[in-house]
């Protein structure tokens, strides 16, 4: 649209972090990520406020694993934003860390917001740049459908998996569940703080009769993604969570659901 519109509460004035706490990614190509502080009002004047580090609950360590471009942030008149840049050590933080720091806004008591406070704390993640390599080759899966349905006991494979020779960012898994049958999985990297993977409808798993004994269908077992739950994928571990929905037709007619089930892959 044409037009910006601000929601304000009563004439207060209060600043605050859009957060007490929240979770950013560290990134290898970016150099700045954006903590958001966000007044009630607009102000025909520039408001400038001073940020400071609290050393206390703090795992993250300063000039280590991060630092502040400045110690102040100024929201400027017409606005009712600004944002505290902080630059994250990319080769200094490993994919297993759980690090965070607290911040404080330096200001007038009277600017401070009744019981939300003025104080938040920033957990940092390492976001590793996606590779489709990483998920290629064999892995290990470990599956609740098989789980439950396998008839030698045992719930974890070794799958081959190969990139798509046309499709970007998809793969092939080989036998994914039952030799024979070949599934398709999409990662999407877009978001670095959820990277998701998912896998396309009506694909055939299996036939039924291998974990059945009986044919309630077409005798296919089908699969796709589990719209109940979030499927994710690591970069810097190489492995995915996926939750699928295996279910049967009869020549295109539902049948029914065989459930939902989690699934483990790592390279």
């Amino acid at each position: 649209s044409c037009h910006e519109r601000y929601v304000t509460y009563s004439d207060a004035e209060y600043v605050m972090f859009a957060d007490t706490m929240a979770t950013y990614p560290v990134q290898q190509d970016v150099e700045w990520f954006s903590i958001p502080v966000v007044s009630t009002v607009i102000r025909d004047y520039d408001r400038t406020f001073g940020v400071e580090i609290i050393d206390k609950g703090n795992n993250a360590i300063e000039n280590l694993h991060y630092s502040l471009k400045s110690n102040t942030i100024t929201i400027k008149a017409g606005e009712n934003r600004a944002d505290v840049l902080v630059h994250g050590y990319y080769d200094n933080i490993e994919s297993t860390d759980s690090l965070g720091f607290q911040l404080r806004l330096v200001m007038n008591d009277a600017l401070e917001m009744p019981i939300y406070g003025k104080d938040t704390k920033a957990v940092l993640m390492k976001s590793c740049p996606f590779d489709i390599n990483g998920f290629t080759g064999y892995c290990v899966l470990t599956s609740m459908f098989l789980y439950n349905y396998s008839i030698t006991g045992s719930y974890q494979r070794l799958v081959y998996t190969e990139k798509h020779p046309t499709e970007e960012n998809m793969i092939i898994c080989r036998s994914w569940i039952n030799d024979g049958y070949d599934v398709t999985m999409t990662f999407h990297p877009e978001d670095p703080m959820k990277p998701f993977v998912t896998m396309d409808e009506g694909q055939v798993a299996s036939d039924e009769g291998s974990f059945f004994g009986i044919a309630h269908g077409d005798n296919r077992i089908l699969v796709r993604n589990s719209a109940l739950y979030d499927s994710i994928f690591y970069p810097c571990g190489n492995y995915l969570y996926i939750w699928t929905e295996m279910y049967v037709e009869n020549l295109g007619t539902p049948v029914g659901t065989v459930g939902h089930f989690y699934n483990i892959m790592e390279w």
